[in-house]
Formats: structure tokens, C-alpha cells, sequence
């Protein structure tokens, strides 16, 4: 039986805008309040994602998110029409309104952790959603991501789902940017490496002075064990708080990995090389350690470019490459590291650069755009088909966002109540599309 690492990448939606709600990332907040273009960023999206298919890859969509949140703005007290409801939130509460108005789950690396059934004692694929407890207009997707998530891998006998974590401080979990799984064959059971922040039941360990520490030992550990990983196949790392200071919220923005390679900044990790060897005697193949020193690439210049916020995916031929943001091709340090790095020897051997901008602006790469879901062939048979990109679903995406999505959009739009009428007609017909049934809750 054939297996392979399928992407799920996030279809942006109708309210991309830059309202700067996140912070600790760099990028969110220097280009808030810029005009967003929710047209070119889903573009932008189906583009990389058509060109990972036709390069032979498995490439999915995971549907947007209805915003505005009218059920979040009503639980905290604005009431009346659904006009009423936006204008009094943008009166009395315009940071309440952007939250509920985001376009974050574009980021699908923040949707779940995925274990994959080479690595479960039950022998299933395990999804368990991000309660992105830090920031709130992340922490309003969890339960509407579950939907989705449940409406693509719907058969029991291959999937197996788990509510997310309570949504607790102690349990903060931004899923699988914080997460990599390595192996020899992505049918062969790997090591799933969980990256964290801080630790809360330890007082004494290092933590950031500046921007937060999202997530927590506590919930990687507690994600291990609903998806019934043993010890001998996860490694727990702790990244190097000084990193998260300077704008590394996520364990993506500073490590990358696929197969038997990581790469990985030289900052990247409190213990590394104890880590490293704890995954290499775990692991059943060399690895391939790919460190990036400061001194070839700062941390500023990895940030700004995102250069491990980059997918490193492996081609049909064997061969690797890294899927990158334009930006690592603007960027002089960045470019000329990557331009050696292929020479190496190691299994990356191509670098393919792709348009994002968009979602660059807001704070997320190529590698925050998707979902990975390790598969073989019979679960790939049982994911809903509806949702695997094509010629046919490109073209058919492509002509919804033409249709339904506007190409500017300010923060002031935000109350308008004709968006939440185009966001939620457009929706409805991507429910239709996709197939996904009545995975928003609120939708009316």
C-alpha cells in the first residue's frame, strides 16, 4: 500500500483584512490598518496549491470560517438585528469587532495536531484541534475547525477525532506549527517532535520576557497522549525564549521538517544538541541536521523573510524541496543561503518560490497555509473527494472567489453589514462545492 504526506492548505476568506490582532507576531502588527485585497489573498492560496498538485503532490482545501461572528459578538452582550449588532460593536468595541471578524483560519498549520495511524496504538489517524487559547480571535475556531475537520476525514474506521483541549492558560495549543513529524517513510512509524514554549507546572524554567509563549508542555503532552503516541516515537523540545522575543511565536517560523531532514535555525532550541540526539537514537534512518547559523542568516532576516515558515515537502522522484515565500527570494542573506543549501549534500535539492504576500502581511508563510496528514492509500479513499484540488475544483474555486470576494477592504468595512450578507452567501455555496454539510454552526 502506497503512503504519502497529503497538504491541506486554508481557503482565505471573504474578510481578510489587517486589524494587527496578533500580538508577538512581527509581521501582524507593523501592517496593521493597511487596505487587504480578500480576492488576490485566496488567489494567492489556490495558486500555490494548484502548483503543489500538479507537481504530483496530494493537495487538499480546508474551507474558511463564517465571519463576522455574530454568535461571539451576541454571547458578549450586543444585541438587536445583525446590523445592529455590528454597528454597536464598532461603536463601543471595535477591537471585539475585528477579532470577531478575522480570517485567521487561513492558517491551518494552527488548525489541529495530526498524528498519523503508523504512529497510533489503535492504528488510526488522530485529529485533535487547536484551542489557540492566546489570542481571541483565534479561540473562537476551535469548535467550528472540528466540524470541518469531521466533514473531510468523516469514516470512523480510519479517523479518529478529539474535542480540543479545555480552554485553559494551562493548555494553550496552536497545533501543528508547534509540531513535526519525522520519519523514514511516512508509512513506517516516525517521531512526532513537540515544540513548547513554557512549561506550567515549572517555575524555574527559562521563558520570554517580551511576547508569549503560546504553547505549553502541558498540552503537547496532553495531544500525545488522546492520540496514543508511546514514548520511544515523541520527543518533547523547548524553543529558546530569547527566539520567541524577537518574533518566533511559532515553532514554524524558526524549524522546518519532513522525512529524516530538520531544519532549523541555530537559535531555534533551549538543549539542542540533547534533543537532537534523543531524536536520532528514536529515529529508525540518519537524519539529515540542518542547521542555519546567525551568521549566514540572523534571526531578524529569518523572521521577516520567513524562511521556516517554508514547506519542505518530498516530490514524487524522491527528491525534496522547499516551497518558499517571495520574500526569501527579496531578501539577499536568505536568497544566497538558499541558493547554497541546495547544493549540499542533504536531500533538498530544489527551491520553488510562490506569490503570498497577502498572507505575509498578516504574519503567515507558505507553511501557515497548510495541514499536513500523513495517509496511505485506503484512508486517502475515504477523505471526502470534494475537497481535493484538481483542474476542475481550481477552476471552480477560482470563479467563486471572482464572484463572491471583494479585491480592497479597510478596517471600517468591517461593520458593514452587505459583507456579512457576501461572506455568508458565499458560504453557503462552498458548503455546496465542498460538500461539507452544516459545518457552520451559525450560519443562517
Amino acid at each position: 500500500m502506497k503512503h504519502f504526506e497529503a497538504n491541506f492548505d486554508g481557503l482565505v476568506g471573504p474578510t481578510h483584512n489587517y486589524a494587527g490582532l496578533s500580538f508577538g507576531n512581527v509581521a501582524s502588527q507593523s501592517n496593521a490598518a493597511l487596505t487587504s485585497n480578500p480576492k488576490d489573498a485566496a488567489k494567492q492560496g489556490l495558486k500555490k496549491a494548484k502548483a503543489l498538485a500538479d507537481m504530483g503532490m496530494v493537495q487538499g482545501m480546508l474551507a474558511p470560517q463564517e465571519r463576522p461572528d455574530l454568535h461571539t459578538l451576541r454571547r458578549i452582550g450586543f444585541s438587536g438585528t445583525d446590523a445592529e449588532v455590528l454597528q454597536k460593536a464598532a461603536q463601543q468595541a471595535p477591537a471585539l469587532l475585528q477579532a470577531c471578524c478575522s480570517a485567521s483560519s487561513m492558517w491551518t498549520a494552527n488548525a489541529a495536531t495530526v498524528s498519523p495511524s503508523a504512529d497510533t496504538r489503535d492504528g488510526k489517524l488522530h485529529f485533535t484541534p487547536a484551542n489557540l487559547v492566546d489570542k481571541l480571535h483565534r479561540s473562537i475556531e476551535p469548535s467550528t475547525t472540528g466540524n470541518i475537520l469531521k466533514a473531510i476525514f468523516a469514516d470512523s474506521r480510519h479517523f479518529h477525532h478529539h474535542e480540543h483541549l479545555p480552554e485553559h492558560p494551562s493548555f494553550g495549543d496552536e497545533g501543528a506549527a508547534n509540531h513535526t513529524r519525522l520519519c523514514s517513510d511516512y508509512g513506517r512509524a516516525g517521531v512526532e517532535v513537540f515544540v513548547y514554549g513554557r512549561a506550567v507546572t515549572s517555575q524555574d524554567m527559562p521563558a520570554p520576557k517580551k511576547y508569549p509563549a503560546r504553547q505549553t508542555l502541558e498540552a503537547s503532552q496532553a495531544v500525545a497522549r488522546l492520540h496514543q503516541l508511546e514514548d520511544d516515537n515523541t520527543v518533547f523540545m523547548q524553543q529558546n525564549p530569547d527566539v520567541i522575543d524577537q518574533g518566533v511565536f511559532h515553532n514554524d517560523v524558526i524549524a522546518v521538517g519532513n522525512q529524516n531532514v530538520l531544519f532549523y535555525h541555530e537559535q531555534a532550541f533551549l538543549h539542542t544538541q540533547e534533543k537532537l540526539a534523543e531524536i536520532q537514537r528514536k529515529m529508525d534512518t540518519d537524519m539529515h541536521f540542518i542547521e542555519v547559523p546567525t551568521a549566514k542568516v540572523g534571526v531578524q532576516d529569518a523572521v521577516k523573510s520567513y524562511l521556516f515558515n517554508t514547506q519542505i515537502i518530498t516530490l514524487p522522484n524522491g527528491e525534496m524541496a522547499i516551497i518558499a515565500p517571495t520574500d526569501c527570494e527579496e531578501n539577499a542573506a536568505v536568497h544566497a543561503y538558499l541558493t547554497e543549501l541546495v547544493t549540499f549534500n542533504t536531500p533538498i535539492k530544489k527551491v520553488h518560490y510562490f506569490d503570498v504576500k497577502q498572507s505575509m502581511q498578516n504574519g503567515g508563510g507558505p507553511a501557515c497555509l497548510r495541514l499536513r496528514v500523513a495517509m496511505n492509500e485506503a484512508e486517502l479513499a475515504a477523505v471526502n473527494p470534494n475537497v481535493m484540488m484538481n483542474d476542475a475544483l481550481f477552476s471552480r474555486l477560482n470563479q467563486w472567489v471572482d464572484k463572491h470576494y471583494r479585491d480592497r477592504l479597510t478596517i471600517a468595512d468591517l461593520a458593514d453589514p452587505q459583507l456579512l450578507v457576501e461572506s455568508r452567501t458565499a458560504l453557503d455555496e462552498l458548503t455546496q462545492i465542498m460538500k461539507l454539510g452544516s459545518v457552520y454552526q451559525f450560519q443562517r
